[in-house]
């Protein structure tokens, strides 16, 4: 996946995203956030809008446990 910021930018919201989803709360809902886009599995019949949709989904939530490990491993 490729950066959408670089430099200390990239690092200063690295580290609010691991803020944010820090302690038991955070680590809930990025499970939820995984359980709902990555690991759905979508119907054999599903449309392609529905599956454009879904790949979105999973970007999305694959960028921000992305950004908070990257946050974790700078604080």
């Amino acid at each position: 996946m490729s950066d959408m910021m670089s430099g200390p930018l990239q690092g200063d919201l690295a580290s609010a995203f691991a803020r944010c989803f820090r302690g038991s709360d955070g680590e809930r809902v990025l499970m939820h956030l995984r359980r709902i886009t990555i690991e759905r599995r979508p119907a054999p019949d599903c449309s392609e809008a529905e599956l454009r949709h879904l790949e979105g989904q999973r970007h999305l939530a694959a960028y921000i446990q992305q950004l908070v490990a990257r946050g974790q491993l700078g604080s």
